[in-house]
Order: structure tokens, then sequence, then C-alpha cells
């Protein structure tokens, strides 16, 4: 798990991925509101990168407040797993990373499908698409890994993933 001592300073704390293996790890992001690419390793030589850690949790921002959170190396890892499932580079599609209370509050208050306890405000959620692949095979990815929750969005073209208790639903 990763926690932010300071603001622009992260630090990685134990976790049970560092001790799932010591090969590299990749994601590529792409932040559809900031239009902010990225593409790094962010796991290397048995532990997870500083740097890079920093630079995703940068682009994963708050886009509507600017705030930047720590977000779960767990799941990162679920995004890379699900990448290789999807056999593909491509960079995930972001349609929400971190949450600030307050802008999960305003998203709240307009659908009742925003949790008031969104595990986006903890940095361990994310809602994406994958170009090249079909939505409803990303959800059955994410479906097979068991590793969080997962909501399927057909209408909105997204599909949520999280690093909290297994759990499914559907959305609009």
């Amino acid at each position: 798990m990763l926690a932010a001592a300071a603001p622009g300073i992260v630090t990685a704390m134990a976790s049970p991925a560092i001790l799932r293996g010591t090969a590299a790890r990749r994601i590529s992001l792409q932040n559809l509101h900031t239009g902010e690419r990225l593409a790094t390793d962010y796991f290397a030589d048995g532990r997870y990168m500083p740097g890079a850690l920093e630079e995703i949790n940068r682009v994963l921002r708050d886009f509507r407040t600017g705030d930047v959170h720590a977000i779960d190396p767990n799941l990162l890892d679920l995004l890379n797993t699900m990448s290789t499932r999807m056999d593909t580079s491509a960079p995930f599609h972001v349609i929400s990373g971190f949450r600030s209370p307050r802008t999960n509050g305003l998203l709240h208050g307009k659908s009742s499908g925003v949790a008031t306890k969104s595990l986006h405000m903890q940095g361990m959620a994310i809602d994406v698409r994958l170009p090249g692949r079909q939505l409803k095979n990303l959800h059955a990815a994410a479906l097979s890994l068991e590793r969080g929750g997962v909501g399927f969005y057909p209408s909105s073209d997204f599909v949520h993933v999280d690093t909290g208790r297994v759990r499914r639903w559907s959305g609009v």
C-alpha cells in the first residue's frame, strides 16, 4: 500500500503484491479529462518505483480539484493483470481515478450510483475502458480475477474496478 507523507512525497509500505515476484510491471494510462498520457514501469527489481508512483498519482488526480492522493499499488497490479489478460499494451482510458471527498459528494448529489464512501476517495478504485477491446470482454477479464469490486456500466462505456472486497454490480 502507498501512503502520501506530504504533498509530492510518496512512500511504499509493505504490500502482499511485493511478495508476488520481481518481474517488471508496466502500466499505460490516458486521463480523458486532462489529456495526460503515461506509460511507465512502476515495479522493478522486486519493489515499487517511487518516482513512477508519483507520476501515476499525478495523472490519476482529482481533475476537478487538482488534489493528488496515493493510488493503491494493488490497483495498479490489477490493471496490469487485466492488460495482460486482454493481450494489449494500449493505454487504459481513465474516466475517474482518485476523487476528493468534495468531488465525490458533488457526484453523489447528482447520482445515486455514486457511493458515499467510494473507494475512489482512498485511491483504491478506477473507472476505465480499453481502446480496441470490447467493454464486455474487459468486464469479463476483471471478474475472472476475483481481486475486488467490479462494476459494469455499458451505457456510460466503462468498467469500475477496485481493491475492496470481491463483489459485482451493473449500472447505467
